[in-house]
Order: structure tokens, then C-alpha cells, then sequence
């Protein structure tokens, strides 16, 4: 495991942008498996810049995203497809065909399995926790998916290649646990401390549980 450490939120971004520019320049053709929520934003803006600027193409890319909502159309403005378009693919030369999300509105329960990029996918239960973080992004609580299709451990550990991304003071004591703690099914991350080329790209707020030793 390679832990790098970013000053800030900005500076995590440029670092995360910095190894997935360097694949794609690399390999045009690469597949990347990508991730929706608050976190990556900041990377997908770095991402955008840089190829507006002429320093990496999209264009030969792929990409895999981890889950989906069930029940949402790809259209629907809280579908984590809608959020791929409107945060990083709309503003980069990219082929949506190559573009791979799960099928929220499968109705068989399961998403496309005929995709050889989503055979590990699966539909599970969001917790009651999550489904109350959500309820914000929605006209009202009973409008929140309660179900979700996702990427499995078994198909994330198979990536050549994995980079989290991890900032703010309230990851600190999950990010002890799951990257310094044993690996056990109760931290399900704790398993990527198994895989042969994974880095963690921390910001200072995020290793602050740590006591400085930990990450050397």
C-alpha cells in the first residue's frame, strides 16, 4: 500500500488527476473504474482542465462506474449517470458507448449481465444512514432508493490498478480502521490492504487519527 499525503482537499485532487492522467497518457485504451459522490469531484475538474489544455485524451478511454440507484432512470437528476455527465463526461472527449454504469431500472434485479464490465455486480440494501444523508437530494424521504447496485469486492480487487481518494476530518477513524486496523468483513475496505498496487491519497484531515508513525 502507497499512502500519499495531500496538504488539502486541492491538493488531493491534483495528486489523484495526476496518477489517472498518467495511465491514460500511458495507455489511451485504459479502463478505468470510476466512483460518483462528493470526494472524486475535484480530480474529474483537475481531469477536465488538463484536457481542455491539450495534456490528455479521453477520446480511446472506457470506463466502468461502480453503482447505480435502483429505480432511477439514467436521466433521473440524482442517478449516479446523471452525475458522471454533468460532473466529469459532458466536459471531455469521450465515447459514451465506452461509458459503462449499471442499469438502474433492471428489472430482472439484475444489472446487464451480459456486460462483461458489470459480471461482479450486485444489488444490495443502502442503510438507514445513508437513506437519511440522501433524503436531502430528494423532493421527500419516501422518493429515496432504498436498494442500490454495486460493484462487488470480488470485481474491484481484480483492477490492476486502485486509488482512493479520502478527505475531511470524518473519514479520519474509519480510514485508521480500514487501512491500519486488521482486515475483516466488518470493514469491507480493509480488504484493498491485500491488493498488490493501491494507493491511498489522504488529505491531512483525513490522517489526522493517526499518529505520524503510521504513515512513514
Amino acid at each position: 500500500m502507497k499512502i500519499i499525503r495531500a496538504r488539502d482537499y486541492q491538493h488531493l485532487s491534483r495528486q489523484a488527476a495526476n496518477i489517472l492522467s498518467a495511465q491514460v497518457i500511458l495507455k489511451p485504451d485504459s479502463v478505468l473504474g470510476l466512483a460518483t459522490g462528493s470526494s472524486p469531484i475535484g480530480t474529474y475538474q483537475q481531469l477536465i482542465a488538463w484536457e481542455h489544455k491539450g495534456d490528455v485524451d479521453f477520446r480511446q478511454v472506457s470506463t466502468v462506474n461502480l453503482d447505480e440507484y435502483v429505480g432511477l432512470p439514467a436521466g433521473h437528476p440524482q442517478s449516479y449517470a446523471h452525475f458522471m455527465r454533468e460532473n466529469f463526461f459532458d466536459h471531455i472527449q469521450i465515447d459514451l458507448r465506452n461509458t459503462h454504469i449499471p442499469n438502474g431500472m433492471a428489472e430482472d434485479g439484475d444489472a446487464e449481465p451480459e456486460d462483461v464490465f458489470q459480471k461482479d455486480t450486485h444489488r444490495v440494501a443502502l442503510t438507514d444512514a445513508t437513506i437519511q444523508a440522501n433524503k436531502r437530494f430528494f423532493a421527500s424521504e419516501a422518493d429515496v432508493p432504498h436498494f442500490a447496485y454495486t460493484m462487488g469486492i470480488c470485481g474491484i480487487m481484480q483492477a490492476r490498478r486502485i486509488v482512493m481518494v479520502v478527505s475531511g476530518e470524518s473519514k479520519a477513524d474509519i480510514l485508521k480502521q480500514a487501512f491500519f486496523g486488521p482486515v475483516t468483513p466488518r470493514v469491507p475496505a480493509s480488504i484493498l490492504q491485500l491488493h498488490p498496487d493501491f494507493t491511498l491519497v489522504a488529505d491531512e484531515a483525513a490522517l489526522s487519527a493517526l499518529d505520524g508513525t503510521e504513515t512513514q
